[in-house]
């Protein structure tokens, strides 16, 4: 530190840039220069100091702002590897199932319209591709059924994984999409239905068409402003499984507000009983109730097998078969869901 001359008043230069700097006594210079001589400038202090010259710098230049980041944008996988899972149907559980109560021929045209897929991970195994409204691929869900009852197979382990973990795609941005959202762009009239499973979409559609019927994948499912906003300016009913009513219904005001005319149907909630509770059903097990001509004609034939063979050689076909009058709950939810 210099040596500073007795009793004398300093004039320190003390601002920089508009700012208030403090220096330490002894800089400055001296009052009676020309007598004394003194004169221990800032820049001598910052020179022996670049510490403080350093911490002085970032004090004066102003800070940048944080850079907003925003989300990476989703990956896609190649529109070839789903086309190649879209045959081969009658190995497929799911389809199996389907057909009893369809036919093949509806069964097809129902999983080829909403990009339902066959997968080799286990035989038999489903693969509901999520496509988006600008017809890319965002994923595939894998799933395995079982052909009896339709319903997914969970024992020993829950035989659930998806297409990109699968293809062991590096650095794969998932950004979930609604089951069935490619249909929109190409059916703007019909009223939308969100239901929570891939499978509840393709029964419904079946039995009531006069609504598009799509998927959320599951209770939370793609719940937020980017997946709902390919609805703009739509009407939708949410119609909630059992034991998610609550969370849907507390979204609405998020969806409302991206322009979407939406209402909630808690059919399951007032209407299920508790074995059926139990037994985890959702709409698709209802509407199932609803025998069709298909259904009728293949319990006769697990009766007697030999019915099929005739069926096939002769291509018979049932008539004058009255149709059973609809049940309490399907004429129910029809009527509720025609007021909408």
């Amino acid at each position: 530190m210099p040596e500073l001359p007795p009793q004398k008043l300093f004039r320190q230069n003390t601002s920089i840039r508009k700012k208030q700097i403090s220096f330490p006594d002894y800089v400055g210079r001296c009052n009676h220069e020309q007598k004394c001589g003194y004169n221990y400038t800032p820049k001598m202090y910052f020179d022996e100091n670049p510490i403080a010259k350093e911490r002085l710098r970032e004090e004066l230049v102003p800070r940048s702002k944080p850079r907003i980041s925003l989300p990476p944008e989703p990956s896609f996988i190649e529109p070839e590897i789903m086309r190649q899972s879209l045959k081969l149907y009658h190995t497929n559980k799911l389809f199996q199932f389907l057909s009893f109560h369809f036919g093949q021929e509806a069964t097809e045209e129902l999983m080829l319209r909403y990009h339902v897929g066959i997968s080799k991970h286990w035989p038999g195994a489903t693969v509901f591709w999520q496509v988006d409204i600008s017809g890319r691929v965002r994923t595939g869900k894998v799933m395995l059924y079982n052909p009896e009852n339709g319903r997914r197979i969970k024992e020993p382990h829950n035989y659930i994984t998806w297409v990109h973990s699968l293809l062991k795609k590096e650095n794969f941005n998932l950004r979930q999409c609604l089951f069935g959202e490619h249909l929109l762009s190409s059916d703007q009239q019909r009223p939308v239905v969100l239901v929570e499973n891939e499978k509840s979409a393709l029964i419904s559609s079946f039995y009531l068409p006069q609504y598009l019927w799509i998927a959320s994948g599951g209770k939370n499912g793609a719940f937020n402003r980017d997946a709902m906003s390919v609805l703009r300016n739509r009407r939708l009913l949410l119609f909630p499984n059992r034991g998610a009513t609550d969370y849907w219904s507390s979204k609405m005001e998020m969806i409302r507000s991206l322009g979407i005319k939406v209402s909630l149907f808690d059919f399951m909630e007032r209407n299920a009983t508790k074995e059926e509770r139990d037994a985890g059903y959702d709409i698709a097990d209802f509407l199932l109730r609803e025998e069709t001509k298909e259904a009728i004609l293949n319990r006769l034939i697990t009766l007697n097998p030999t019915l099929k063979m005739l069926v096939e050689t002769f291509d018979l076909q049932l008539v004058n078969v009255e149709k059973a009058p609809l049940s309490a709950t399907v004429q129910r939810t029809r009527k509720v869901l025609f007021k909408r």
